[in-house]
């Protein structure tokens, strides 16, 4: 599954266009489509936990090392000799010692690689623009509370929502939602979790003013809409700052170990870290583009 998780958002995607083109032909006019496409990615996000989890378990233990470090070891000598022993046996140095433990840890560290997958989309000049999938610790983490409180609020809307006169369409509205999350938290390039990222300002929009008929409704929808792409500004002049810093390349794990081994300069990280801080404090409604969400609750 960790290497089809890719699965998960088109799950979703699928359910969107089935509720939008059938939903209203169903008994339940297609939250049933909706509920069981997010039970089926839970279940999907839960057997991908368990599989990282085993896949971690299943590591050899770390080496210890610490007696490389021994006053001993530090003079050049075995640390697991004595110094009677070390002087006889000059020939018998730490370097060989470390040199056998290395192996292990590099299958500790191979067993912690990311899982990752890609795909050429399309090329423009001589940039390839790729599209793909991520999954480590952090990814799974968000993809599990995703899938979960997705799910719940499927559920939760089946009454809450009951006799709505855009039923049908607020469900599909919903799986799309799910659908942005699911790219965002998943995608291997920057440049496809803007698609996620917008996908849900769009589904947003949608969902802050379903009742558009009262005018509170569809002037609270556009003000989430221009507020938050205000901030979105932001999350595009990020991406293209770290896109040029990293070598003109999306790729997120590239990116991640240019910036952690120096290859970025500090002045560019740190204006592409402002840049992508404030599309996060438009998406989240902080100060001072907190003012779409009291009027979201409309």
């Amino acid at each position: 599954m960790l290497n089809n998780v890719w699965l998960i958002p088109l799950t979703t995607f699928t359910s969107f266009w089935l509720i939008l083109f059938f939903g209203k032909r169903l008994p339940r006019k297609g939250s049933e489509i909706g509920v069981i496409a997010l039970g089926l990615c839970l279940a999907m996000a839960t057997v991908c936990v368990f599989q990282w989890q085993g896949r971690e378990a299943g590591r050899p233990a770390a080496p210890k090392l610490e007696n490389a470090f021994s006053p001993m070891a530090k003079g050049g000598w075995s640390s697991s000799a004595s110094p009677a022993t070390a002087a006889s046996k000059p020939a018998e140095r730490a370097v060989p010692q470390e040199s056998t433990k290395g192996s292990d840890q590099k299958e500790v560290e191979a067993a912690r690689t990311s899982v990752t997958h890609s795909t050429r989309w399309f090329e423009s000049g001589n940039i390839t623009i790729k599209v793909g999938t991520l999954v480590d610790g952090l990814s799974l983490t968000l993809l599990f509370v995703v899938a979960l409180i997705s799910f719940l609020v499927h559920v939760f809307s089946t009454n809450y929502m009951h006799d709505d006169k855009r039923y049908t369409h607020y469900f599909a509205a919903l799986s799309l939602f799910t659908t942005g999350m699911f790219v965002l938290v998943t995608a291997k390039y920057t440049l496809q979790m803007l698609f996620g990222w917008e996908l849900m300002g769009l589904c947003s929009f949608m969902l802050i003013g379903h009742w558009w008929e009262d005018n509170k409704n569809s002037s609270a929808a556009l003000k989430a809409f221009f507020t938050t792409r205000t901030g979105d500004i932001g999350l595009l002049v990020g991406i293209s700052i770290l896109f040029f810093a990293a070598g003109q390349t999306f790729d997120i794990p590239t990116i991640n170990a240019l910036a952690l081994s120096g290859g970025i300069s500090h002045g560019l990280l740190l204006a592409a870290s402002i840049s992508l801080f404030a599309a996060a404090i438009g998406k989240s409604a902080q100060f001072p583009l907190h003012t779409w969400l009291p009027d979201a609750m409309a």
